[in-house]
């Protein structure tokens, strides 16, 4: 299995994902502020990945201080939480693992626990985070394996695979679930512009797995629909409002549009920490806007003129009318989305 992330006595250890596939790296990111950085930077990224990235950080943050009192901790600690919190703005798994962190810290604390016995909870904590990830991805993919036919092409979007989370992945997770199944899985990847992680990273975890994926241009999506040689889209998601709309990797909602008029199901998949219920719909979502060179350089090589405008938004947002299911940890939810989402968490 891909090993995205780990924790280690010397730090949080990340397979630096900008570097994919040509070079195969594994940094020590030995502070929480160089976990930060590593955040922002995409060393790491896919919102789950990001959960746990974040869980880690705090973890380590703690870990390292060098506080003599638990409200000295507690200061630190609320630093470190602060520092990790400002890192990118859509994916809420991230705000999900800073505010786990937190309720775990306070609960450790008011018990009269020592420094260290509170340092060693939150470490005990990300672990916890990190592990769980693994296993609702395998939950995830059961549930979505048994919605594909037994020989499918799957055109997804963006990585949402090992690389996106702890491990396994969320899209990838249905693919490879339905892999063990028995089932014949082809997978179409379009190279999703600007970062380009159906380039590098989907197959090159496909290829990996040795899982059939055929790599497209993202403006080959409709042409491959409307000839028939795809049954479905699965993609991940970074954050899901209340009424089902979806926030993704720029360029999802192109790929669904596409889908429905070609009469092809598009599924998500994300696990319940990606599920917003404190948004009532897409347009409350914070939307990333990233530095323009990712648009007018590609591997340092620059492929556009100098001085012309650039827009680089992230992701953009999915109207829920658009999917067929939500593929979850807990299930799968149908429309209506306001009352099947919230069904998941009780």
């Amino acid at each position: 299995m891909i090993k995205t992330i780990e924790w280690t006595d010397e730090g949080v250890v990340m397979i630096d994902q900008r570097r994919l596939p040509s070079e195969e790296l594994y940094p020590v990111f030995t502070t929480y502020d160089e976990v930060a950085v590593a955040i922002e930077e995409m060393v790491i990224r896919g919102a789950p990945a990001i959960g746990v990235a974040a869980a880690m950080g705090i973890a380590l943050g703690a870990k390292q201080s060098a506080a003599s009192t638990p409200d000295e901790l507690e200061s630190d600690f609320n630093q470190a939480c602060d520092r990790i919190a400002k890192t990118r703005p859509t994916a809420v798994n991230l705000f999900w693992a800073v505010k786990r962190m937190g309720e775990v810290f306070r609960a450790v604390k008011q018990s009269g626990a020592s420094i260290e016995a509170i340092q060693n909870r939150l470490i005990k904590e990300a672990l916890n985070i990190h592990e769980e990830d693994i296993e609702s991805n395998k939950r995830m993919g059961r549930y979505g394996a048994q919605l594909l036919p037994q020989d499918v092409t799957i055109l997804t979007h963006c990585n949402a695979g090992a690389l996106a989370t702890a491990g396994y992945g969320t899209a990838l997770g249905v693919v490879r679930a339905a892999v063990e199944a028995g089932k014949t899985v082809n997978v179409i990847a379009d190279e999703t512009r600007p970062f380009l992680q159906g380039a590098r990273l989907t197959a090159w975890e496909l290829a990996k797995d040795d899982i059939p994926v055929t790599l497209i241009t993202d403006n080959m999506a409709g042409h491959f629909m409307k000839s028939g040689q795809i049954n479905c889209v699965v993609v991940g998601a970074d954050r899901i409002a209340a009424n089902g709309d979806v926030a993704n990797k720029i360029g999802t909602y192109m790929v669904a549009l596409a889908a429905h008029a070609n009469n092809i199901p598009f599924y998500v998949a994300a696990p319940l920490s990606t599920i917003d219920l404190e948004l009532k719909s897409g347009d409350e979502i914070p939307i990333e806007n990233r530095v323009i060179t990712e648009v007018t350089h590609i591997r340092g090589q620059q492929i556009s003129p100098d001085g012309i405008q650039v827009a680089n938004p992230a992701f953009d947002v999915t109207p829920h009318r658009y999917i067929a299911a939500i593929i979850t940890d807990a299930g799968v939810a149908r429309a209506p989305y306001e009352e099947s989402l919230k069904a998941l968490f009780k």
